[in-house]
């Protein structure tokens, strides 16, 4: 995670593992990751796929064409690793500002 952060240039406010039922992860507004303690089960890669979405969050709150150029640019292979199974969950917070990768 370390390393990807620095790669990328952002710095969470505060990075946790916990029990969470219907997400993989979830990034606030005020930088705090959250990531479920069932992705340590994960294929590694899908856990990078995962690590690189919330932390991109840091530096674009949505899921636009930028935050998808620069999954692109950072991870060429997301989609095929896990993206559409992340992307066919994120949500957004009702603030617009949270986002999260919801599980399968």
């Amino acid at each position: 995670m370390r390393d990807w952060a620095e790669k990328l240039g952002v710095r969470p406010e505060r990075v946790q593992i916990q029990r969470m039922t219907h997400k993989w992860a979830s990034c606030s507004p005020a930088g705090r990751l959250s990531f479920s303690s069932s992705l340590v089960r994960e294929e590694v890669a899908f856990q990078e796929v995962v690590i690189v979405h919330e932390l991109l969050h840091l530096r674009v709150p949505n899921h636009g064409r930028l935050f998808k150029s620069l999954m692109s640019a950072y991870l060429p292979e997301w989609q095929g690793i896990g993206g559409q199974r992340i992307a066919r969950f994120c949500r957004f917070s009702d603030n617009g500002a949270g986002v999260s990768a919801g599980r399968s």
